[in-house]
């Protein structure tokens, strides 16, 4: 069975999922609490962005895939 890393990546339940276990072992080897929310913040942090960077390309294929569609072969742009 093939993972879609995609799709896995810009889950939000994926994320919280990471942080939780993440958190559980850092509570678990008696790390400082301070740690533990700057660990939380930062993974949190990169997931957000990645799930950003990940939706923002697949709009802009569809937006691509759409104009194709139309035999539009002019280039999509953003401004």
């Amino acid at each position: 069975m093939k993972v879609n890393w995609k799709q896995k990546l810009s889950s939000r339940k994926f994320w919280i999922a990471l942080v939780g276990f993440i958190t559980s072992i850092l509570v678990a080897f008696n790390v400082p609490t301070l740690t533990v929310e700057q660990v939380t913040t930062i993974v949190m942090g990169g997931g957000t962005l990645i799930a950003y960077i990940l939706s923002e390309g697949f709009i802009d294929a569809k937006r691509v895939e759409e104009g194709n569609k139309d035999g539009d072969t002019t280039k999509t742009t953003n401004s």
